[in-house]
């Protein structure tokens, strides 16, 4: 978590949320810190930060509360300063979850190719049937259901005791409502029904553990979906660190009297005129009142040769001027993006 100025008596915090599964849980963080008085907020599930305009007064642990009454976790500002911290810090927590959810996808796989085979031809066909059958199907069953599938169990268990749902919920009511009832089919229906024609079994029974198939069947899916998510997160993530990080830390405020000082370029608001030395990035999209230089536009652009910026023309925060000094007219600052 960062602070960074937001106007007078007001403090911009970024929060780090942990444990989002999906849009709705950003919906949900972003509306319980919405709650708080004088505060605004805006949850980016890409990146898992939460962008807080909160008064100055107001401790950041009353921002860490809320967030953990909506069933999630947040970081407080870190003591270290900004140099300290390590680039990929921001990234690790994407690569553990896509690292955990890939081992449970294989453990998934390993299991689900002989279950829904064994599934269908011992719940279809009673004459397949040997000693123990049952037991082969809850082994095969038990760790897709429980350990692949604990991801869906841990956020409906965490949504279950703030009184909310989400996907995760009925992801988790599924499984356990399919394993549970093939259990109880197996064990007490099935047992109870014998002899008879295959026809009178196949329309009469139970179908034994056939929903073992489904439940398995459902949690390889939804991990695979839900692996594939986090990695297309985290490269989305990255590529928005990365851009952030382009950006100007700071910026050269021109005073009504002319005179410049060092300012945060999230201090910057628009009409503000700024100074960008050859060298600098631009702090702030705007418009050139004085000056020339060549202006390097390839990290937003893709351009590989620098274009020119003259009085008049639109510059964009993160491109960095070149050859000449510039007085620039803030129009859209980061204050006003968020």
């Amino acid at each position: 978590m960062t602070e960074t100025a937001a106007g007078p008596g007001m403090r911009e915090t970024v929060l780090t949320i942990e444990g989002m599964t999906c849009a709705a849980c950003a919906a949900r963080v972003e509306k319980r810190l919405n709650g708080l008085q004088g505060v605004s907020a805006a949850v980016n599930y890409a990146t898992a930060t939460a962008r807080v305009a909160a008064p100055a007064g107001l401790p950041a642990r009353e921002l860490v509360t809320a967030v953990e009454q909506a069933g999630y976790a947040a970081r407080e500002p870190a003591a270290r300063e900004p140099a300290d911290s390590q680039p990929g810090d921001e990234g690790a927590a994407d690569e553990r979850d896509a690292a955990d959810l890939k081992r449970r996808l294989i453990v998934a796989l390993v299991f689900f190719v002989p279950l829904t085979d064994l599934s269908l031809m011992l719940s279809l066909i009673p004459s397949l049937r040997f000693a123990g059958w049952q037991w082969l199907l809850v082994s095969c069953a038990a760790p897709v259901a429980l350990w692949s599938a604990w991801p869906f169990h841990r956020a409906a268990l965490k949504n279950a005791r703030h009184g909310s749902a989400s996907m995760d919920t009925l992801v988790s009511l599924g499984i356990i409502a399919a394993c549970g009832w093939s259990v109880y089919a197996m064990f007490v229906l099935d047992r109870a029904e014998r002899g008879g024609s295959f026809r009178q079994l196949l329309i009469h029974a139970s179908g034994g553990g056939i929903y073992l198939e489904t439940a398995a069947t459902v949690t390889t899916f939804l991990l695979a979906g839900r692996l594939y998510e986090a990695r297309a997160r985290r490269v989305a993530g990255q590529a928005m660190r990365e851009l952030a990080a382009a950006g100007a830390s700071d910026a050269g405020l021109l005073g009504p009297d002319g005179a410049e000082r060092r300012v945060p370029a999230s201090s910057l608001r628009p009409g503000d005129r700024f100074v960008v030395r050859p060298g600098e990035a631009i702090a702030a999209d705007g418009e050139v009142v004085f000056g020339h230089s060549a202006v390097d536009r390839s990290m937003m652009t893709g351009e590989s040769v620098p274009g020119e910026a003259a009085e008049g023309d639109s510059v964009i925060a993160g491109t960095v001027a070149l050859t000449g000094r510039l007085v620039v007219r803030a129009a859209r600052t980061p204050s006003s993006r968020s």
